[in-house]
């Protein structure tokens, strides 16, 4: 597709899985990692696609952008994931035009994440589009797209209770142990991970069950040591590891590995433990479960735990999609406008060839105005543009605009 060309929205698709259809296990067949996501973006130009990003989370995986047909990007997406393009095809789901549009606005509004209003995929699709925008794979029209998306999310936060009250998963982690726990200060908790998520469970821990017996471990010693004198609480280094697994009685895990980085070995005769797996895909070996004393707790099943906030927060959903069609309705018409530029700017051409003319430069009624004709042109091209947009009559405009140009000179 080229980028100058007026834009078929038709072409606009989004392919994806989330957890209405897959667990979490599935999901982590078809996570996209830093790596993985630069890869594609090198892959793309192959596969005829130009105008694309990417959206992984542990909720979903998807990818948007503008193709002659949707498994164009199935195809390119899979190629770098260790699950095959013929079980995403079965699970995925594929709009295109408007209907990809309004999932966009969904997604980024939390209407359509596991944790109903979960704010933090706004920081998410920030990250992705910027990742994919200094590759140059979000041209003018996906860019304005995705500036409405934030904007309208950001009006849904201020103006209506969705996304009110603490639900993430990181949040729903730390009420389940509030739950199960009993004396929890005498506990040895262990956060193995200090990105967004673990920096978000380890405030949430000390907020809210008012513990500072946590122990940071990340693969960049610095960020642990970091967070660690922050919040005053301690770390150790990664190659400590397995002592502090053995001693803890609360691991949480928030690292997004591709791989787990805790072993069932590591967990083999060192007493009962909670481990709650934050991560996508997960980030504890699954078999560790079956080990005696040891409880293992992931994304799905915190996501399915009920807060009270919750009821509260679905009562908001029609405030939410009202905004939502406001600022669709708005980007549709901006689009619409710029079907037109190359009408609009025909004309202007053609207003200021008439107004340079010899006939018109002799007339002394054209003399008195030739001081202000860019404005009086500009304030005909506005008009034009008005009426073009609610009537989208181009050739009666065209004779209009002209007529009235013509007619303000006397």
């Amino acid at each position: 597709m080229t980028r100058n060309k007026l834009i078929d929205l038709s072409k606009f698709f989004v392919a994806g899985i989330n957890y209405k259809k897959t667990d979490d296990l599935v999901r982590g067949y078809f996570a996209i990692g830093q790596e993985q996501y630069e890869n594609i973006l090198t892959l793309a130009p192959s596969h005829g696609l130009n105008e694309i990003f990417i959206l992984s989370t542990c909720n979903r995986t998807e990818i948007y952008g503008f193709a002659e047909d949707a498994t164009q990007l199935i195809d390119l997406l899979c190629s770098q994931t260790t699950g095959s393009k013929e079980i995403f095809t079965e699970l995925a789901y594929v709009k295109n035009g408007l209907s990809a549009i309004k999932h966009l606005f969904n997604v980024g509004a939390g209407l359509d994440s596991q944790i109903l209003g979960d704010y933090e995929i706004v920081g998410q699709i920030r990250r992705a589009v910027k990742f994919a925008k200094e590759k140059k794979f979000i041209p003018s029209f996906m860019e304005r797209m995705v500036n409405a998306v934030l904007q309208s999310s950001k009006v849904i936060k201020n103006q209506t209770a969705i996304s009110d009250g603490t639900v993430s998963v990181s949040f729903t982690a730390v009420q389940y142990i509030k739950e199960k726990v009993p004396d929890i200060s005498s506990k040895k908790i262990l956060l193995l991970g200090v990105g967004k998520i673990g920096r978000t469970t380890c405030k949430n821990l000390m907020d809210y069950l008012a513990v500072n017996n946590i122990t940071l471990i990340n693969r960049t010693e610095e960020k642990a040591l970091e967070l660690a004198n922050e919040l005053s609480i301690q770390y150790a280094s990664i190659d400590q590891l397995d002592r502090h697994v053995g001693d803890a009685d609360i691991i949480l895990v928030a690292t997004n590995a591709a791989t787990p980085v805790i072993l069932k070995g590591q967990l083999e005769n060192k007493g009962p433990k909670l481990i709650l797996d934050l991560s996508i895909p997960y980030n504890v070996e699954k078999e560790a479960m079956k080990l005696p004393g040891i409880t293992l707790i992931g994304v799905d099943e915190l996501s399915r735990l009920k807060d009270k906030t919750l009821q509260k927060r679905k009562a908001e959903i029609p405030k939410a999609k009202a905004i939502i069609a406001k600022h669709i309705e708005e980007l549709m018409e901006w689009h619409e406008m710029r079907k037109h530029v190359p009408v609009l700017n025909a004309v202007k051409i053609k207003l200021k060839e008439i107004h340079m003319s010899p006939l018109f430069v002799q007339s002394s009624s054209a003399t008195t105005f030739l001081n202000d004709t860019d404005e009086k042109i500009q304030r005909v091209i506005n008009g034009m543009a008005t009426k073009m947009r609610r009537q989208n009559q181009r050739g009666c405009h065209y004779i209009e605009a002209i007529n009235e140009f013509m007619g303000s000179t006397n």
